[in-house]
């Protein structure tokens, strides 16, 4: 039988100068944060590393920044403010990378801190609902306290780990952070009738979470032979696995089986993976690889952006020089995609914010970053159509952007752009 101890001790092994990585998106250990958070008054210079986490951050209260520093490799609401307050940085990485960051130690780990499913009789506990870059952390941090929840889904892959390999054990039942979406609104509707028009009967999908996508899969349930070979899903996906659309039987990479590096949704997302072998979670460094994802024929990859110039550069991680989320893997399926026999690279965004801002640009803000190149764009759609900009010159690619922009921005968008070349 293994040792097991609170929270509170366990967090005791992390000294000052520590770097610690945290389990990413819903399956962030909120009790072990905690534990490790109420230790400010002891604790100087520890840097605390992850993705995207749900829940709560209390370390990354800018009057704790004496003793947390935030790095982040991929910024979520709730760590956003770190880097305007000056306790928390952001380190561009394609997901597919991370982990190598981690095994070559160019970013070395002293503590990882994970929430892992309950053993099973054979001493087999499950990473559950994200796997992505922890493997790789936890092999190669020097003390790994793992979270013991039977609430956590036992799910199937890279993530089977033996209770060997955890340094110290904390029992500790709750429900798995949980994601609910708003149903799609009529924009998202209309861009999710135009991309499903481009997806193919035999395709693998790649998409992320978020209205679009689920526009996109409710309208999917009269294709065939999908498969899906995700950074990660959420609920939209359960039905069409019920329904036969999705099952995988066509892929190049795992046929037959749904993969994933992570998932987000609700309790009935967790219940549907949990001990189903149809979803294989993988690391990052395999889910996010070009050379694997190409393998899918008519591989399609469904992404997103903050906003994108009349060239076809997409800034998708900053609203000018305010990081806002990542690089995370979009240019890993971007190419992927477009490297994939009949494949196909697709942006999805509105064509203007909520406040009415086009969000097709004739130049990025200042201090935009690019996240995918104007050389790597196939298509983008808006509301009012898409754009196919492959093998298309400067030029055409500003008339085809002009075209889906917002009718109210179209004209100064065109004028602006033009002026300026001149």
């Amino acid at each position: 039988m293994y040792k097991l101890v609170t929270a509170e001790q366990a967090v005791k092994v992390i000294k000052n100068n520590d770097r610690i990585y945290i389990h990413a998106a819903a399956a962030a250990p909120q009790i072990l944060i905690n534990a490790m958070s109420q230790r400010h008054e002891e604790l100087k210079n520890v840097e605390v590393s992850h993705l995207h986490i749900e829940g709560k951050t209390p370390y990354a209260d800018p009057k704790y920044k004496d003793s947390f520093h935030v790095n982040s490799f991929f910024l979520g609401k709730n760590v956003r403010h770190t880097l305007k307050a000056g306790n928390g940085s952001y380190t561009p990485v394609f997901l597919s990378e991370l982990p190598i960051l981690f095994k070559r130690n160019i970013v070395p780990i002293d503590v990882a801190l994970i929430q892992v499913s309950t053993p099973d009789k054979h001493g087999y506990c499950s990473l559950g609902v994200s796997v992505e870059a922890t493997l790789a952390a936890m092999e190669n941090a020097k003390h790994v306290i793992a979270q013991i929840n039977p609430k956590m889904p036992r799910t199937h892959g890279d993530g089977i780990i033996h209770i060997s390999e955890l340094d110290s054990l904390v029992e500790y039942e709750t429900p798995i952070h949980s994601y609910l979406l708003p149903e799609p609104n009529n924009i998202e509707q209309k861009i999710g009738d135009y991309i499903a028009e481009l997806i193919d009967d035999g395709s693998t999908l790649q998409m992320g979470i978020g209205s679009i996508p689920n526009a996109v899969l409710s309208k999917l349930t009269n294709h065939k032979n999908l498969g899906l070979h995700t950074e990660m899903f959420s609920d939209g996906v359960i039905d069409l696995i019920l329904k036969d659309v999705i099952n995988g039987n066509n892929k190049g990479v795992n046929p037959g089986r749904a993969m994933a590096t992570f998932l987000m949704g609700s309790q009935r997302l967790y219940d549907y993976v949990d001990d189903n072998p149809f979803i294989e979670m993988r690391t990052a460094d395999f889910v996010n690889d070009v050379a694997i994802i190409r393998r899918n024929k008519k591989m399609v990859a469904i992404n997103s952006a903050i906003e994108i110039d009349v060239t076809g550069q997409v800034c998708a991680d900053s609203i000018g020089t305010k990081m806002y989320s990542g690089v995370g893997g979009q240019m890993d399926f971007i190419r992927g995609a477009s490297l994939s026999e009949n494949g196909k690279a697709i942006i999805a965004l509105p064509s203007q914010t909520k406040k009415g801002i086009s969000r097709i640009v004739p130049f990025l803000k200042k201090g935009a970053g690019v996240v995918t190149t104007r050389a790597h764009i196939h298509y983008i759609v808006t509301e009012y159509g898409v754009a196919d900009l492959y093998g298309k010159t400067i030029k055409q690619r500003v008339e085809a952007l002009v075209r889906i922009a917002h009718p109210n921005h179209r004209e100064n968008i065109a004028r602006e752009y033009f002026n300026a070349m001149k």
